[in-house]
């Protein structure tokens, strides 16, 4: 003999079990959308490293090697140039010394006393 209290007790009982199983179902779904915000996130952060991979450190190596490139041709170019100037400068005494040769004896002693004075002010 089931007895009314028995029949509302077992309804409270299933009441309160499928309040329960509601709640743990609401639970479940906070959960499952935190979990889908971690998810896109991650997915953001790693879309972000893929593009970074594939293209922006492609576009810094390829701006690395220009500048390279643009140093090796500075360099190159000084060199060149020192080797210009140096030729120029021997170019210069080497005259100038011929030039010495061809003074009489009087502009080439003042010139010599001239060196001279030079050293001793310095």
């Amino acid at each position: 003999v089931v007895t009314r209290d028995d029949v509302e007790e077992s309804l409270k009982a299933l009441w309160q079990y499928v309040k329960d199983k509601e709640q743990l179902l609401k639970d479940l779904h906070s959960q499952i959308e935190e979990t889908d915000q971690r998810l896109s996130a991650k997915q953001g952060e790693r879309d972000y490293w893929l593009e970074y991979k594939n293209v922006i450190s492609k576009t810094q190596a390829n701006k690395i090697m220009n500048l390279e490139k643009d140093i090796k041709e500075v360099k190159d170019n000084l060199q060149r140039a020192t080797g210009q100037f140096t030729a120029s400068v021997m170019q210069a005494l080497q005259a100038l010394s011929n030039a010495v040769r061809y003074l009489d004896k009087s502009c080439r002693r003042e010139i010599e006393e001239n060196e001279w004075l030079k050293e001793e002010v310095r």
